[in-house]
């Protein structure tokens, strides 16, 4: 069962306050119970679709325990500075590896940058830690196919990202017309056996936002994919019955997709639900509800096309709470808890693990892990925002309680 709506939650506080009262209790006890929490206009919404069960409480004695191969992250945002020091332990205490992405500024298009932003990152981590940081090149329109041959010899770059100029942060730098600039490149791409990770989304302004997606598939990606037929592509964060249906009909092995958190709970009614909520805002935007249902179905199918990505993607709260807000979620901290939530929703938790650990390493044709973590269903509370010395962050479900708690450390 998903979580609920914030309406309903209130009613129930207040139900359960009401009989603590009379058993001569006070609101103290909800919030040594974890059940209070600060009224917060700007928090981002919890689930608010599918079933809900009232009468399960809050905390039950029967303790479920998943154990799974170590997952990896394969779309994931670390950005620099006090904030890639702020954000990177969340990560790194539950994933082996993660695809790092490169829109940083200035945006890392060569080698040479790549490795020194992956040095940046071990130099953060704890001196036990395993996390492996495999990092992506910036496709520009001046991306010359040398440059793929030096990342595939460097043995650290695993990934050539798309973005089209214009489409999210910081991809004013990304490719203006990927068919006529890139084709050579694209070429050796195929030659030293790199995929492209593409940001699917067009991004003409007569576009309408929510199209974004589809018209990127039919206008840009299918002819791609049909001229360039042996290139491999991971489609990032896909959002839409249509993207599932484009991957559903292309070559097995030739072309995935990852799949954030927020777009198998959310859809677009979150942006808006208690007035807008900036902290749902991400791009691609989230989308209609048949859409999030028609993600769900494809990654609890037991498909190896799909694999998971977070896109977690930090960003200090007052650059989220402003007249032009940034887009992305910080999803690091809760990403496992509810990928395990719509799996056992789904009656698919024995699949969960080939989709958090298994179709992404054998895709990019990496080792699994041989480590493992252990999923427990015990409730746990997100906390209200993670604090560095530049402001703080707020995480995705601020604030409220999850069922599904991963171990920090490897079994």
């Amino acid at each position: 069962m998903l979580f609920s709506c914030g309406v309903h939650l209130r009613r129930r506080l207040l139900s359960l306050q009401e009989t603590l009262v009379k058993s001569g209790e006070d609101m103290g006890c909800l919030r040594a119970l974890g059940m209070m929490t600060t009224p917060n206009a700007c928090k981002a919404s919890k689930f608010p679709f599918g079933k809900v069960d009232w009468s399960r409480p809050v905390s039950t004695g029967v303790r479920m325990e998943l154990s799974i191969t170590k997952p990896d992250d394969w779309h994931l945002h670390l950005r620099e500075g006090d904030l890639l020091q702020a954000v990177v332990s969340h990560s790194a205490s539950q994933f082996g590896r993660a695809i790092v992405m490169p829109n940083l500024k200035p945006p890392v298009t060569t080698t040479d940058a790549a490795m020194t932003y992956r040095e940046s990152i071990l130099k953060t981590l704890p001196s036990n830690s395993d996390f492996d940081p495999l990092m992506t090149l910036y496709l520009t329109d001046k991306t010359h196919p040398d440059e793929i041959k030096h990342a595939r010899r460097s043995g650290v770059v695993f990934g050539v990202k798309l973005y089209p100029a214009g489409a999210t942060t910081n991809s004013q730098d990304g490719v203006t017309d990927v068919i006529g600039n890139c084709l050579p490149v694209l070429k050796e791409m195929i030659e030293q056996n790199m995929p492209l990770l593409v940001h699917g989304e067009a991004t003409n302004p007569m576009v309408d936002i929510f199209d974004r997606e589809k018209v990127f598939i039919d206008t840009i990606l299918r002819p791609l994919i049909e001229k360039l037929p042996d290139l491999k592509v991971v489609m990032e964060h896909i959002t839409t019955q249509d993207a599932v249906r484009f991957i559903e009909s292309c070559r097995e092995g030739s072309v995935a997709a990852t799949v954030t958190p927020q777009h198998l709970v959310l859809n677009r009614n979150a942006l808006f639900q208690g007035g807008l909520q900036p902290h749902n805002f991400c791009f691609p935007v989230l989308k209609r509800e048949i859409h999030r249902q028609a993600l769900v179905s494809a990654v609890t199918s037991g498909s190896n096309r799909y694999f998971l990505g977070t896109d977690s993607a930090p960003h200090e709260r007052q650059r989220k709470e402003s007249p032009c807000g940034c887009a992305g979620m910080y999803n690091a901290p809760v990403a496992l808890s509810v990928y395990a939530k719509v799996f056992e929703e789904a009656g698919a938790l024995d699949k969960l693990e080939a989709f958090t650990s298994f179709n992404g390493p054998d895709f990019y044709g990496l080792q699994r892990n041989k480590s493992k973590i252990k999923l427990s269903k015990t409730p746990w509370m997100v906390p209200e925002s993670y604090t560095f010395p530049s402001g703080e962050i707020v995480p995705m479900f601020a604030g409220e309680t999850l069922d599904w708690y991963p171990s920090a450390a490897a079994i």
